[in-house]
């Protein structure tokens, strides 16, 4: 409680110390080794380093983006796979023609409707 109220002001080795002895549990677990070392592994995994929580979280947001990339490129595929197996025929390939391209035959006339 001590210790709670004087967080907020500068602290200094006297009030760390005074808490201490105002509640011996306070030494016994925070300045335990222990525990000093896990806090310093946990900040180092959490921050530091090539596998950091931080840059796993990078590296899956971006899977998630690629594999949605690759979906998209699948369903493109799978498009143009039909439209190649359409246009394989020359009368569907005729009719393509004269649907997008506006071809025609000679002496035939063309009118688009919109």
């Amino acid at each position: 409680m001590y210790l709670c109220r004087r967080i907020g002001k500068n602290m200094n080795l006297s009030d760390i110390q005074a808490a201490i002895a105002k509640h011996p549990w306070l030494g016994k677990w925070v300045l335990n080794k222990y525990t000093i070392t896990c806090l310093v592994f946990g900040v180092f995994f959490l921050f530091v380093g090539d596998q950091c929580l931080l840059k796993q979280i990078k590296r899956i947001r971006q899977a998630h983006r690629l594999e949605q990339q690759i979906k998209e490129s699948r369903q493109n595929i799978a498009t143009y796979e039909r439209e190649l197996y359409v246009l394989s025929n020359p009368d569907s390939l005729e009719r393509y023609a004269r649907e997008h391209y506006h071809m025609h035959a000679p002496g035939e006339d063309v009118y688009i409707v919109k």
